[in-house]
């Protein structure tokens, strides 16, 4: 007679890396429903499911900090590209999150689809976000509310600071979300109309969140020529506030800025030294994505994407726009000036049929055939895709990308969308880090590099931001927790992707669990969506 399995899963024969940062220890892991049961050697304990970890390394699933995964999960909820790393938690909403909408962001969020067309049946983020769960995911999904949400839902894209009224407007939508499960608030401090608020604004919103809870997130105003300026602005917000605080993507972009990277993590360390909870995340690039409005000054682009196409079109405006383009400001981040050269400029997607043939190519590569300056050929390019036009800048320092990897308090995020090599995602071509980001960190910083221990990347992949975002019973392998767990090769673990072919998936990965259902086995997708939604600490339980 055959004994009953002891639990419904079993993962034997691992050297388990729990996410504390200590050294490795074999074993493995026993899971009953969507929790780990035990951790640890198993002796003879069996499960209705088993899987070998074949002495690899067995860890906590991965946290992406700053994830753009959600129109791709909506037209594909597997988040290939990520869980094949393994990454279990897509972290949303830089600045822009998918709630709360009035009416007229939904009709203009519908307006600027491109590929990926879909309806918006929600109003608030926690609507989203369960409307997104419930259409089935293969990853855990949470977000932040967006600083820049709320002031277009209350203010527009207008140029001017919130009346006392309107700013107790906007901290009452924070609030909303935070209670809703928002896990802080998020600020994206380059774009328009978000480069349009105070820093005052950013304390009360910040304030708002902090209340339950929040963690206070930004793309600073600067990562450029003010980049130490950016960083102050944020320090006084965590103050301020008061709250926990993080730096997204945190890079020094620009060749004449990256002499400032040991400034700014002077300034980092003393203020964390003084007692504030600061930390940042970062991308394992040297190059920046975004768009050919982060070239352009923030004046012509006030009122939104329409008034911002309608100047362009203007003549005069026109020749105002060229004339900023090219000439270095104090007030604004001009990403095409800080590339150097428009052969630093690579054009990568498109909304127009006709212009798609020109992903791949650069800036320089585009104007020259049509006879323009690059200036000139990056407004033409707005006005026909009638888009920002995805683009990538290349701006940092590969030894400065090698040395915060290793830094503590360093967290990592793709800023990007979760892919696969196939259908609607091959219209464009994404920055490489949406398929190798979290590879590169056990693989060409960890593994080749030595820039971290393994168990060091391990924690900073996965226990660490679960705790900036304190996330209960998540980023650690102990029992009680979560059962999100990946099984990954070490020696073999590897990104392939590529600014030429970006679309191929890293490999390494053996197994990954998502609440404890299995997403990856023996390397391949099971077709799974066992995902859900995780709030911050402001929602009622």
């Amino acid at each position: 007679m055959t004994a009953s399995p002891d639990y419904d899963l079993v993962i034997h024969n691992g050297l388990i890396y729990d996410g504390g940062g200590g050294e490795p220890y074999p074993g493995g892991v026993a899971v009953q429903g969507d929790r780990l049961a035990r951790v640890g050697p198993l002796g003879s304990a069996r499960g209705r499911v088993e899987l070998d970890a074949d002495s690899l390394a067995l860890a906590p699933g991965f946290i992406n900090m700053l994830s753009w995964a959600g129109e791709a999960l909506i037209a594909d909820g597997r988040s290939q590209s990520d869980l094949r790393q393994g990454v279990t938690l897509e972290v949303m909403g830089e600045g822009w999150s998918e709630g709360p909408l009035t009416e007229h962001m939904r009709q203009e969020e519908l307006a600027r689809q491109g590929d990926i067309q879909h309806p918006i049946e929600w109003t608030t983020l926690r609507q989203y976000l369960d409307w997104l769960a419930a259409r089935g995911v293969s990853c855990n999904v949470a977000s932040f509310v967006g600083a820049t949400t709320v002031r277009i839902h209350t203010l527009g894209y207008a140029d001017r600071p919130a009346t006392p009224a309107e700013l107790e407007a906007m901290c009452n939508l924070v609030r909303a979300a935070m209670r809703a499960g928002a896990v802080g608030l998020a600020s994206s401090l380059i774009y328009v109309p978000a480069c349009f608020a105070p820093t005052s604004e950013l304390i009360a919103l910040a304030r708002a969140s902090a209340e339950l809870g929040g963690l206070y997130i930004s793309h600073l105003r600067s990562e450029g020529d003010r980049l130490l300026e950016g960083l102050e602005e944020l320090l006084t917000i965590a103050r301020e506030a008061p709250t926990r605080a993080e730096v997204y993507h945190l890079k020094a972009a620009g060749q004449t800025n990256w002499g400032k990277l040991d400034t700014v993590i002077a300034r980092i360390e003393a203020a964390r030294a003084e007692g504030l909870a600061v930390t940042a995340d970062m991308y394992t690039y040297p190059a920046a994505a975004t768009g050919l409005d982060a070239a352009m000054p923030p004046w012509a682009q006030e009122g939104g994407h329409a008034a911002w196409v309608a100047r362009l079109k203007d003549p005069a405006m026109r020749a105002r726009v060229l004339a900023d383009m090219r000439a270095p400001a104090a007030d604004w981040e001009n990403l095409r000036l800080m590339a150097g050269s428009p052969e630093n400029v690579l054009l990568v997607s498109f909304k127009n049929a006709a212009l798609k043939p020109l992903t791949g190519q650069t800036l320089a590569q585009v104007a020259a055939p049509r006879g323009l300056s690059p200036e000139e050929a990056a407004i033409q390019l707005v006005i026909e895709d009638d888009s920002r036009v995805g683009t990538v800048y290349r701006l940092m320092s590969e030894d400065n990308v090698r040395r915060q990897v290793g830094l503590p308090w360093m967290s990592f995020g793709s800023d990007s969308a979760s892919l696969a090599p196939e259908g609607v995602f091959l219209k464009s071509n994404p920055h490489p880090r949406a398929y190798g980001t979290f590879a590169r960190v056990l693989g060409k910083y960890t593994r080749d590099e030595g820039a971290l221990t393994l168990p060091q990347a391990v924690r900073q992949l996965s226990a660490l931001p679960a705790a900036n975002l304190r996330l209960k019973e998540r980023g650690r392998l102990l029992p009680g927790h979560y059962a999100d767990v990946v099984v990954f090769d070490p020696a073999a673990i590897q990104d392939h992707a590529t600014f030429a072919q970006p679309h191929q998936y890293s490999t390494g990965v053996q197994h990954v669990l998502v609440n404890g259902v299995p997403v990856i086995r023996d390397g391949e997708h099971t077709n799974a969506r066992p995902g859900r939604v995780l709030i911050g600490p402001g929602a009622a339980a």
